[in-house]
């Protein structure tokens, strides 16, 4: 579970020209045909006459311009490709100013045209042919080359620091502990990649300190360093992961130093501090509740109970709590009284999501001992589809909706598709067959949320139509459009193809992993989230490339592309919510 990050907005530097890549939407979406009868009978003469001019002299001149201005005899297809996008666009842009510029910008997309190099953004790994789906040899290697390019990007631009921001070539900070670093531990080990592995250890070893007077999300440094940490010790021995994932582990106690034992959602590590939002003393559910598979696991290997005593009281609070619905839990709770707050609110969305997948992952984590996890987790699951699941109209997709006050709203965050892995997950764990049944129509409309969208990326929320006589199933609103770069499709993607072994799952991942390389791949490394997957000319970059991109999407796609059904076998292990393997504890052990 991540809550929707800050929106971040840039321009992207062309080429060497100094121009910039702007979103241009207001200009784009107007009418041009509505623009060009505006113009008089002599501008429309003029412009019709200046273009067949421009097509004439393009022809003429081109292969003398091209070779003064690039010294070849020839153009590969990528650049010819820019060119007569850019030139296009220019011609359009004429329409909607005074005819006095007309000409001049004319010429100037004209000369332009043979200069530019076209935007940081590679758009040239279309998804010709994804529909046909990859080789079977390919899909493993290409999905290495991948995180290569990712990493290469993380490791020029933003060296041990949280995010890179693969536009501008530089980085941000969320809590400065090198998150991206610790993030894609395991899955450079689980990938073997040894080289950058032992790159990023080394900085581990040398240059990572807890001892700093910083301000830390508890759940977030929770599922992304403390589970990376473990993960890491787990799957390499190496104990260097171990010590300081116990470092960080202690630093984060004063959080739950309330007087309800709800922690508070944030931990100066330095200081030994915490204390809730400045804006309010809630919590949400989902963050005090999805901590606990990387603290009992502490408590495990350390032998020191502290840890998981912490938070097994959270989870025998919410257990016991007045508020729920069928097993579904407010989004809110407040660290003072320890009850519920912003009651009649459900949701599988932010906020609420990973509650329900660390009730059947704690089961599963304990050796299935602990029957209260799954008595509220098969109560959720029914509460789920009582009150819930709708479908759609016209062509019936399966969906889970929210509820307020008893009025049920259509709205669905991309964050739900967490739910088809993780019911997939629980019927292969022996709970009921329907359970797979959900899972796999659910399964199906997250995957339509990218293919009916012009990008083939998701947004991150979309609106369900449900009345009768609508054209298209899924509606998306302008704040919704975009695309963070989330694992939570190819993370249920990854489940059903081990559970099912239909390989259709792996091709929609194959198609999935296409779109992002088309439309949000940096040629100069990287990824980068975007603004608005309605609109494939412009997805309109933000210039982030998040640390769950590397330690979640990436490595479910490779897990999903791999033969190797034994590579993090889902008997022995289970995910925590940020993708890092746990191991499932012997039966002897409580």
């Amino acid at each position: 579970m991540h809550p929707p990050s800050r929106q971040d907005y840039v321009a992207i530097t062309l080429g060497q020209r100094g121009g910039s890549y702007n979103n241009g939407k207001q200009w784009r979406r107007q009418s041009c045909w509505r623009k060009w009868k505006q113009l008089s009978r002599l501008q429309r003469s003029l412009i019709l006459f200046t273009l067949v001019l421009l097509l004439i002299c393009g022809f003429a001149s081109y292969p003398t311009l091209t070779d003064h201005f690039t010294g070849k005899k020839t153009l590969d297809f990528k650049r010819k490709r820019e060119r007569s996008h850019q030139a296009s666009t220019f011609i359009l842009y004429c329409l909607t100013i005074p005819m006095k510029k007309a000409v001049f910008v004319l010429f100037a997309a004209h000369i332009l045209s043979l200069s530019w190099r076209g935007a940081v953004i590679d758009t040239e790994q279309g998804t010709e042919g994804a529909k046909d789906g990859p080789a079977k040899d390919d899909t493993a290697a290409n999905q290495e080359d991948s995180f290569r390019h990712a990493w290469q990007g993380y490791k020029d631009f933003a060296w041990g620091h949280d995010e890179l921001r693969p536009i501008s070539k530089s980085y941000s900070e969320w809590f400065g502990l090198g998150l991206t670093l610790i993030d894609a531990l395991d899955t450079m080990w689980i990938m073997g990649l040894k080289t950058e592995f032992e790159e990023a250890k080394a900085w581990v070893a040398t240059e990572l300190s807890f001892n700093k007077n910083v301000d830390v999300n508890l759940f977030e440094s929770t599922i992304r360093i403390l589970g990376g940490l473990l993960s890491t010790y787990h799957l390499t021995g190496d104990s260097l992961f171990l010590e300081k994932a116990k470092d960080i582990g202690s630093r984060l106690m004063p959080a739950f130093k309330t007087s309800s034992k709800i922690p508070y959602s944030d931990v100066n590590i330095g200081k030994g501090t915490a204390h809730p939002p400045r804006w309010t003393s809630d919590s949400t559910v989902a963050e005090v509740t999805s901590i606990q598979l990387e603290f009992r696991e502490l408590s495990r290997l350390t032998q020191d109970q502290q840890y998981e005593v912490a938070v097994a009281e959270v989870m025998n609070k919410v257990h016991k709590l007045d508020g729920k619905l069928d097993g579904l839990v407010p989004m809110f709770i407040n660290t003072n009284s320890g009850q519920f707050t912003h009651q009649g609110i459900f949701t599988l969305g932010a906020r609420a999501d990973s509650y329900y997948e660390y009730l059947l992952k704690q089961w599963i984590q304990g050796g299935k001992k602990e029957t209260q996890f799954l008595e509220d987790y098969l109560q959720a699951i029914e509460g789920v589809k009582k009150n819930l699941v709708q479908k759609t109209s016209p062509n019936g997709l399966t969906f889970v909706g929210e509820l307020s006050h008893g009025q049920f709203s259509p709205k669905m965050d991309h964050l739900v598709c967490f739910l088809p892995g993780t019911l997939a997950l629980g019927a292969h764990n022996g709970l009921p067959e329907d359970h797979m049944d959900l899972a796999k129509q659910m399964m199906e409309t997250c995957y339509q949320m990218y293919n009916q969208m012009e990008t083939g990326l998701s947004p991150e929320i979309v609106h369900f139509n449900m009345h009768q006589g609508s054209v298209r199933d899924i509606e998306v609103k302008l704040a919704d459009r975009h695309n963070l770069l989330r694992p939570e499709t190819v993370e249920s993607l990854f489940y059903l193809y081990r559970f099912t072994k239909d390989r259709k799952y792996r091709q929609w991942g194959w198609e999935i992993l296409q779109n992002f390389n088309k439309y949000t791949k940096v040629s100069s490394g990287g990824y980068t989230s975007v603004n608005n997957v309605r609109d494939p000319d412009y997805p309109s970059p933000r210039d982030k490339m998040e640390s769950f991109f590397l330690g979640e999407t990436l490595k479910y796609l490779y897990l999903l592309f791999s033969d190797d059904f034994n590579l993090i076998n889902l008997d022995q292990y289970v995910f925590n919510t940020e993708a890092h393997p746990l191991p499932i504890w012997p039966s002897s052990a409580a």
